[in-house]
């Protein structure tokens, strides 16, 4: 008996035999037909055997112009080529399937021995193509022999056009999420401008009482030391009136120096010997005082900095920062330096200079009303890493608060007292410089920040 006669549904023996049951080929053609799933049959000479009404359905061919015929490949391809199930009965090994469905999710089936799953796009099969997961397996017969094989294909088409859809709104979806977070990052920048704008301004009427200070006894200095050039004058007047003084009589002369005598002690001359000096030079130390002041500020903002990196000592930066702050610090706490040895860090000076000013702000802003706190100012260095320490003695952070207090706009201070950006933003610089910000807080003890940054950027910073 051949293939042929053995699964052709055609083969022109009798449906029913002698003993009245349904032979096991007809059966086989009947479950084949009656199958809701597109499936053919071809033999071993690769002839089509049964091709069942759904696969009629999905290929649009009618059985009587398939059975018998090897043309099955001109359903799915242009050109001539195997479709799977003629590999398996000519026993094609795994690398030329491999070779034939490159990318198409080739499997072995998991449950047939000798069988094989993949997908694949048809072109021309339907209305403008079709999506097909296929399955292919060998029919053998008693000795095992390959005899022919069997392949299922199911219609997936609509599977792929979701998945087209899903990644196509998952695109729109990466693309307005790269928008919104230049919008954000935009955002951000613009917030952390205003914060450090509002930080200044609310900061200006203390820079203005520091320089109004050294500013204030200059004044006064002036002032005195014009009175006393005035009595200088008069004193220098009288010799310049009297020349000849020293070439009169003796009782003249001497009537003359009991004059300039009681003119010196009128104006007290002794004292303006020794006081002059002394208000010059508290003068000129009011000068170097607004003229810190004023390099302080600048070094703050940086302006001309922009955004360039630059390798800078951080102790610098609290410095300058601290004399700037130091009207909101200096009636609330006393600063403690804790200064040790530290390398340059490579980074953005005006960005960490605003950190470490909201940093000692909010620690001066800690201390109970009525009680003078300690601020403890810290620096060292950890392997690749520099850290610099803000601790206060202050009220301490509650644990609900301290999850949050990174978060943008929260604040526990009065309104208009506090943005709640403050700390945002500082997490942020940080971030930016590829470090990271640890707070540790007990309630009525106090509170330390630690900033930690690397020395040097990675080559990615921005």
């Amino acid at each position: 008996m051949t293939g042929d006669e053995e699964m052709h549904p055609h083969a022109g023996r009798d449906a029913t035999p002698d003993n009245g049951q349904v032979r096991p080929e007809t059966l086989l053609a009947q479950i084949i037909d009656g199958s809701p799933v597109p499936t053919f049959v071809i033999n071993e000479q690769h002839r089509i055997t049964h091709w069942n009404r759904a696969c009629q359905e999905i290929t649009g061919r009618p059985a009587a112009d398939m059975v018998g015929t090897a043309n099955h490949w001109r359903i799915f391809y242009e050109v001539e080529r195997p479709t799977m199930a003629d590999l398996i009965v000519d026993g094609a090994p795994r690398d030329q399937l491999t070779n034939l469905y490159r990318n198409k999710r080739l499997t072995r089936s998991p449950v047939v021995a000798g069988a094989f799953e993949a997908e694949d796009y048809f072109p021309f099969l339907g209305d403008g193509g079709c999506w097909l997961y296929f399955t292919a397996a060998p029919l053998t017969d008693a000795k095992g022999q390959v005899i022919g094989a069997i392949e299922t294909l199911q219609d997936v088409s609509e599977r792929h056009r979701a998945e087209d859809a899903l990644l196509r709104h998952q695109t729109e979806l990466e693309q307005l999420v790269t928008k919104r977070t230049g919008e954000l990052a935009q955002a951000q920048e613009q917030l952390m401008q205003s914060e450090k704008l509002a930080s200044i301004g609310q900061l200006a009427a203390g820079v203005a009482h520091e320089i109004n200070n050294p500013i204030g006894f200059l004044q006064s200095n002036m002032k005195s030391l014009q009175g006393y050039f005035e009595q200088l004058l008069r004193v220098m007047e009288h010799f310049e009136l009297n020349p000849e003084l020293a070439a009169s009589a003796d009782e003249a002369c001497t009537r003359w120096l009991e004059e300039v005598a009681a003119l010196k002690a009128e104006v007290d001359f002794d004292y303006l010997k020794t006081d002059i000096p002394v208000l010059l030079a508290e003068s000129l130390e009011g000068i170097v005082r607004v003229r810190r002041i004023v390099q302080d500020l600048r070094d703050f903002s940086r302006i001309d900095s922009g955004q360039n990196w630059e390798w800078v000592d951080l102790r610098t930066g609290l410095d300058s920062t601290l004399n700037i702050v130091n009207n909101e610090i200096k009636y609330r706490a006393e600063v403690v330096k804790e200064y040790a040895d530290i390398p340059q860090v490579e980074c953005l000076p005006p960005q960490l200079n605003q950190v470490f000013m909201n940093l000692m702000v909010n620690a001066a802003q800690a201390m109970p009303e009525g009680r003078r706190g300690t601020i403890t100012l810290r620096c060292g260095s950890n392997g690749q890493e520099v850290w610099v320490e803000v601790a206060d003695s202050g009220e301490g952070i509650p644990e609900e608060n301290l999850r949050r207090i990174f978060d943008p706009f929260f604040t526990t201070k009065p309104v208009g007292k506090g943005t709640g950006l403050g700390l945002s933003l500082s997490y942020g610089i940080v971030k930016k410089h590829g470090g990271r910000i640890e707070v540790d807080s007990t309630v009525g003890v106090g509170t330390r920040f630690r900033v930690i940054v690397p020395i040097q950027r990675s080559s990615g910073g921005s």
